[in-house]
């Protein structure tokens, strides 16, 4: 363990010095000017500082201030070292920080107990630091393979609702990049952007309980069956939001609400504006782009051009004007996801 002895005068400096090597794992480190001693501080992190009050360049208690302010010097034992009339001296040095006292001239066998028990102190605290490290650690370990087996599920959730809708995998993909662009540009915190990315797949989950007649149809659908598909909206959002991770419950949320528009024309609740969730709202916007620019057993690809006017024309009825926007003002981005998940032939 190493000791600092901070101490103007040479003759104490070696006395000091003398003293710390009879203590087994012990290093001395000195100096006769606390400015050095202060600078040393900033770059190493002693065990133990043995502390002089009377010093011509700053008092102990100058030292002893600064050095409390020093990041990770807050807990380092102290003892300093002042004359045995000093008593108001004493009660400054308790409030600035000091830990214990010795006397001058100081007792070999008083500077053994003392500096013996602050090390213990000291090496204590160390452990309890360490321990406390490895714990956070360990939470840390347990929390990551919680959330990778949390993906897992929601990737096996998407492929699930996949397998059943004439939709593809790269649609997934897109739609997740749409809405995480579309995030990052409205100024959402990266956590958010995260969230919204891992959620978004699942936003068509509940068509696991459309009847394939339905879900599989080539052609246009009659009003009643429309109804019934609209029904995934609502059979997402049961089939999401008895979970209690925070993931799901968003996942939920999107499910629920991306069929919304803004002028309160969509589905499940008719919600209007910005009473339908923010998530649901930029998730309307990457979907339904997508939607329009790839092809399916029923309908021919849009040009990214035609899906371009449709998101403006519709923006402030069926879509929220922000989300449009800074979807469309980054178009190089946009154009770059769409060449990277293709879609398999």
């Amino acid at each position: 363990m190493i000791i600092l002895i901070v101490d103007d005068t040479p003759i104490n400096l070696l006395l000091l010095k003398s003293l710390v090597a009879k203590i087994e794992g012990c290093v001395s480190v000195t100096y006769e000017e606390p400015i050095k001693a202060l600078q040393w501080c900033e770059q190493n992190e002693p065990d133990l500082v043995l502390l002089d009050y009377m010093m011509p360049e700053i008092s102990g208690l100058e030292f002893l201030s600064r050095f409390r302010k020093m990041p990770g010097c807050e807990e380092i034992p102290v003892l300093m070292v002042t004359a045995d009339h000093e008593t108001e001296l004493r009660h400054q040095a308790l409030q600035a920080g000091a830990n214990d006292f010795l006397t001058k001239p100081v007792d070999r066998v008083e500077f053994l107990a003392r500096a013996r028990n602050m090390l213990a102190l000291r090496k204590s605290h160390k452990q309890l630091a360490n321990r406390a490290e490895w714990l956070a650690e360990e939470v840390r370990k347990a929390t990551a393979e919680i959330v990778e087996r949390e993906h897992e599920t929601i990737f096996c959730l998407s492929r699930a609702a996949e397998y059943r809708d004439p939709e593809t995998g790269a649609h997934i993909l897109r739609m997740a990049h749409y809405s995480r662009l579309i995030a990052r540009r409205l100024g959402l915190s990266q956590e958010q952007q995260d969230m919204l990315f891992e959620a978004a797949p699942m936003h068509d989950i509940g068509k696991v309980g459309i009847p394939d007649m339905i879900l599989l149809k080539p052609g246009r659908l009659f009003d009643a069956e429309f109804e019934i598909m609209k029904m995934h909206a609502t059979i997402g959002y049961e089939i999401l939001r008895t979970s209690k991770s925070p993931l799901m419950q968003v996942a939920a949320e999107i499910a629920w609400t991306h069929h919304e528009k803004f002028d309160g024309s969509g589905y499940p609740r008719g919600l209007v504006g910005e009473d339908i969730p923010l998530f649901g709202r930029i998730v309307a916007v990457a979907d339904v782009f997508d939607a329009l620019t790839s092809e399916r057993p029923y309908k021919r690809a849009w040009k990214v051009e035609e899906a371009q006017a449709f998101l403006q024309e519709w923006s402030g009825r069926h879509f929220d004007p922000r989300c449009v926007n800074v979807f469309l003002q980054d178009w190089e981005e946009v154009m770059e996801i769409k060449e990277r998940f293709h879609d398999e032939v």
